[in-house]
């Protein structure tokens, strides 16, 4: 792999000034090899990857080049390697040659190593020989020593032989079961799959069938499991110290103003209900489908009032049950707010975030839990099912579901925004502050802009999975937007955050169209019902677009227009034309009118045949593509 120098003295001066990110870690290394590096190296492999740089110094948030010798740089080098491979330093070599390199800015050298996230089964990654004692993780602060219970939940979680919910409870009977919720699943069940085989087995063998009741055959021993318990269980029996104390589903409305009241409805084990896993799925799950348009489809002679949003919201709620640690000390949470719902399950994602996105891996906390959920239409086995939550959420226009991970304790979030991408009122408003300013900014900016009017404040890490961007573009991107004067910045470091610059003085000189008005932002076009943006579809030029009332379609750099609804040979064509040198996914995908998600995602993987990378990584910051020479 060939890497290009002056790209490579781009990244690392790029990551100087992006410092915010909480995947980037400088050391300065002029006193010999930092101890505290292999910290960091399980700190990252424990959560999701990161580069280190060798030679900068940090002084008062300011960081400066250490001026590494040759010497210092190859004795750095041969310090790493002999550590690396050496199990009372690290018990976990991730690295491969080609992570580790040397660059050059303004004369001085630093040495960059990419650690990867660790797979689910090599994880902990612990610097000395005591895992309880040296496994680190990462969080927006830095780095933080994991407990012993958090240790514990990583082996658990490497076992991939043996799933959480597959432990027998000794001593749990049929008594333990909540009939009434036994027989409802049996009828879901028999609506869902109408000639599935398992509907003529008794009681005991479907439980067995669905993972409720197991045998050991190494032990011999048998009985109910704690997904058997967990969803058709009694909830006293649920609570019971042996099966899961902490459990405790809850579900709440809550208003704007929270002030007047706390919370609009309320789902939660009050004593009213048996509070397993299938009824509180049952109870919630149509207050929350009820948020979602319905328009009158037709199916045959039959009205269709399922659509792929309302599948969006059955699969981002069977994977809250399906992927939950029950033995976090916290529990599952639904908050339903006027603007966005947030599914809030306890413990730690077993992939990495570019897997999660990408779909396709199989991998579950909780395996009989699943297959309940499949067996009854509400999960998907295939992997993760968010493809099938951002497919759904896409048709609406609304802003695209993103996870958010905490630590102490452990949870994973997913917001399901209830707002349009680009809303006509939203983008009104902007343009009121900031008038002709933003006539042919990006897309993205204007989506910067966007959520900070509507959400008041934002930061890098909110941005980035909204925006499917590297955090140091991210970055790159906020600072642009507040050397434009479209934002204010506060804080430093990784707690900076913006929002929208005061728009008192800007807008008084900005005139306002009428309701109904047109915004020519990037070409996209808005009509009474809200916005239409190049994701459905419209494109841009770089420099300026023309709208109509159906859409906008633009050239770029003069190329001539490219068709949205282009045939795949067409396509592949000419992207092999224009990668007769080194491009990025952005310049690509502005070149023909598409969006960058779609491009890295979904197109350039598929031409791995006819095109290298620049960088190994393919989510490197830095990455450009270019046809491979014949």
């Amino acid at each position: 792999m060939t890497y290009d120098y002056n790209d490579m003295q781009i990244f690392v001066s790029n990551l100087m000034k992006n410092r915010e990110t909480d995947e980037v870690e400088f050391k300065s290394a002029k006193g010999g090899f930092p101890k505290s590096f292999w910290e960091t190296y399980s700190a990252f492999a424990n959560t999701h990857g990161g580069v280190i740089v060798l030679g900068v110094k940090e002084k008062d948030d300011t960081y400066t080049l250490n001026h590494l010798t040759d010497e210092e740089v190859d004795k750095l080098q041969k310090d790493f390697w002999s550590n690396v491979h050496n199990k009372n330093t690290i018990n976990s070599c991730l690295v491969k040659s080609s992570d580790v390199q040397v660059a050059e800015i303004e004369g001085a050298k630093v040495i960059l190593f990419y650690i990867p996230q660790a797979q689910r089964e090599q994880r902990p990654v612990h610097c000395t020989l005591d895992a309880f004692n040296g496994t680190f993780r990462r969080n927006y602060e830095g780095d933080y020593l994991c407990g012993r219970v958090e240790v514990s939940r990583m082996f658990a979680d490497a076992d991939i032989t043996r799933p959480a919910d597959g432990r027998i409870l000794k001593n749990y009977t049929w008594d333990d079961i909540d009939m009434s919720s036994f027989e409802q699943y049996r009828r879901l069940f028999a609506t869902a799959r109408p000639s599935h085989p398992w509907h003529t087995l008794s009681d005991e063998a479907l439980m067995r069938k669905l993972g409720g009741y197991r045998k050991d055959r190494e032990t011999g021993e048998e009985g109910f499991t704690l997904a058997g318990l967990l969803m058709f269980g009694k909830y006293d029996s649920i609570v019971d110290q042996s099966c899961a104390p902490h459990f405790f589903p809850d579900y709440k409305e809550i208003p704007d103003d929270t002030s007047i009241t706390r919370w609009l409805d309320r789902v939660c084990p009050d004593g009213t209900w048996e509070a397993n896993l299938f009824q509180f799925y049952r109870r919630v799950l149509p207050k929350l489908q009820q948020v979602i348009p319905t328009p009158f489809l037709l199916e045959g002679n039959q009205r269709r009032d399922e659509t792929p949003a309302h599948e969006s919201i059955r699969e981002a709620f069977a994977n809250l049950c399906v992927h939950a640690d029950y033995s976090e000390e916290s529990s599952l949470l639904v908050n339903k707010y006027a603007h966005r719902i947030v599914f809030s399950n306890p413990g730690t994602m077993l992939i990495s975030r570019q897997q999660y996105y990408q779909g396709g891996e199989s991998v579950c906390r909780n395996k009989s839990l699943q297959q309940m959920f499949m067996m009854i239409g509400s999960a998907e086995k295939a992997g993760s099912g968010v493809d099938k939550i951002l497919k759904g959420w896409e048709t609406l226009n609304w802003k695209r579901p993103y996870p958010i991970e905490k630590a102490q304790p452990n949870k994973v979030e997913l917001v399901m925004p209830l707002e349009s991408l680009l809303d006509e009122k939203v983008l009104l408003e902007l343009n009121h502050a900031f008038g002709t300013r933003l006539k042919n900014r990006e897309q993205s900016d204007i989506m910067v802009l966007s959520l900070a009017l509507t959400e008041k404040v934002i930061n890098n890490e909110r941005l980035r999975d909204v925006l499917a961007m590297h955090p140091a573009d991210i970055t790159h991107l906020l600072q642009k937007l507040c050397k434009d004067e479209f934002l204010d910045s506060t804080g430093h470091g990784r707690g900076t955050t913006y929002t929208l610059k005061g728009a008192t003085s800007d807008a008084k000189g900005a005139t306002s169209g009428p309701k109904g008005a047109t915004s020519d932002i990037k070409g996209a076009t808005l009509d009474a019902k809200g916005a239409t943006s190049d994701i459905k579809g419209a494109t841009s030029d770089a420099k300026g677009a023309t709208s109509s009332s159906k859409g906008a379609t633009s050239s770029s750099k003069g190329a001539t227009s490219l068709s949205a609804r282009m045939s795949k040979d067409k396509l592949r064509g000419e992207i092999i034309a224009y990668c007769s040198e080194w491009r990025t996914a952005t310049e690509i995908a502005e070149y023909l009118g598409k969006t960058k998600p779609y491009i890295r995602n979904r197109v350039l993987p598929q031409m791995s045949d006819v095109l290298q990378m620049l960088f190994p990584k393919e989510n490197h910051p830095g990455q450009k593509y270019k046809v491979k020479e014949q």
